[in-house]
């Protein structure tokens, strides 16, 4: 038991014709609580705060940040290995295309066997399976390997779990019961995307053009395999398995409320896709094409600021009004890069125009996840997500496409019109449906 400490005696001297008191004990300031100051360490945490008291969700967070940077990384760092050995930005964008087309097929069934056998028991391999894959197509771009080798090496990669669904459905478990509280999580989720695809180009370039061509691929295979290692070492986070949830037979894609959200997504996708594509060709035809890195860099500084500010406030309303709400907005502000791109054909303005427009991006992607999650079967949740990111992938390839055929047949500028029609028609598929979400009780399993 710890005893008190003495307390020291107090000494007397005299100077002159004055008694001086010296006291030798240490001195503690003690500042008087009042109204209008309330002492710090009763304050209750705030929103961002609070999620990080769990245990355990810092290191997760950790290792799922380490792990979810490459997702940014890998497409770029091919493009430029590709492209930089062979002389072909053709066969550079078909490897990457098949990619993307074997991960939209492959990643449902691979979140399904995740919620069948745990995050750690399948995740685990299947990344290691696409590190082997990423680390093939280095040596058969190395070795200068026929073409159809490095389609088959890059395809493997789709086997890569998807981070941010294992992610939200950890967040799921442990805050289960607390919708404010899980709003913010998703909230926090989001700017990471945002975060990781806004930082994961700018560093796969800064590699592969300081180092050497096959740089950013391997730091990236790096990244991922050490992130998720750290991420499924977090077995007190990680939500239970259920073992129905990969022999059922019924799909996700017939469950109450998901295909009209997965519609959505399509057309998300395509706003994503075409944007991207179009002010890479507008910047090269004002003679900057160095610069659409940037230009991009501040669409996706938007949201994550956004998405950031979105998850501090509470949320107003049922998800699905929120929703409607938040595409609408979109809708509208993606009219000022259009504007800016026809009225003034100036970058900087259209730089500023991408900023403000993409403000309406992580809240609408936060509310349709949350959408999505309440209507996924208990269990299901990672499927769920996978198959809303797949959706997105999806409508990335064909916004890609669209907008790239028009900025080169007609112009960049009439390009900008692709992703204000495709939010338009994601906002009626959303007018469409919203009774819809609102009738459909949560399936079970």
């Amino acid at each position: 038991m710890p005893q008190p400490t003495p307390r020291k005696p107090t000494l007397y001297t005299v100077t002159a014709d004055s008694l001086v008191a010296i006291d030798l004990n240490p001195r503690t300031r003690i500042r008087p609580r009042t109204k209008t100051r309330p002492d710090a360490r009763n304050r209750p945490p705030g929103p961002y705060r609070g999620l990080f008291t769990v245990p355990g969700t810092r290191a997760f967070t950790a290792g799922n940040l380490l792990a979810r940077l490459p997702m940014g990384m890998f497409s770029v760092s091919a493009v430029v290995m590709i492209a930089g050995t062979r002389g072909s930005y053709a066969l550079a964008g078909a490897v990457t295309a098949t990619g993307l087309t074997a991960t939209a097929l492959v990643a449902p069934w691979t979140a399904r066997l995740v919620d069948r056998y745990g995050q750690a028991r399948v995740a685990v391999p299947a990344t290691l399976l696409a590190a082997l894959g990423s680390l093939a197509l280095l040596l058969c771009v190395r070795a200068d390997a026929p073409a159809w080798t490095l389609f088959a090496c890059y395809a493997a990669t789709a086997t890569t779990p998807n981070l941010g669904g294992m992610s939200r459905a950890r967040w799921a478990h442990l805050l289960r019961g607390d919708p404010r509280a899980l709003h913010t999580a998703n909230s926090f989720e989001q700017a990471v995307d945002e975060l990781c695809f806004m930082l994961g180009p700018v560093l796969a370039a800064f590699l592969c053009g300081t180092f050497f061509p096959e740089a950013g691929t391997l730091a990236g295979v790096v990244l991922l395999v050490t992130g998720m290692l750290l991420f499924v070492a977090q077995r007190s986070t990680e939500p239970p398995a259920d073992e129905r949830a990969g022999r059922t037979t019924a799909s996700l894609l017939h469950a109450p409320g998901i295909p009209p959200l997965l519609a959505v997504c399509l057309a998300m996708g395509m706003v994503f896709g075409a944007m991207e594509v179009v002010t890479i060709a507008f910047a090269d035809a004002k003679g900057h094409p160095s610069a659409a890195g940037a230009v991009l860099g501040l669409q996706a500084a938007g949201s994550c600021a956004a998405g950031l500010l979105y998850g501090a406030v509470k949320p107003a309303g049922p998800a699905r009004e929120r929703y409607l709400w938040c595409i609408a907005a979109m809708t509208a502000l993606l009219t000022l890069p259009l504007l800016a791109a026809s009225l003034t054909g100036s970058l900087w303005l259209l730089a500023g125009s991408l900023l403000v427009a993409g403000m309406a991006t992580a809240p609408t992607m936060v509310t349709g996840m949350t959408l999505v999650q309440e209507r996924t079967p208990e269990g299901r949740v990672n499927e769920g997500m996978t198959l809303a990111v797949t959706g997105l992938l999806g409508g990335i390839a064909v916004g890609s496409a669209l907008g790239g055929r028009l900025a080169e047949h007609a112009s960049a500028t009439a390009g900008y019109g692709v992703p204000v029609a495709a939010a338009a028609v994601a906002l009626m598929i959303a007018l469409a449906s919203s009774r819809r979400w609102n009738r459909s009780p949560r399936p079970a399993r």
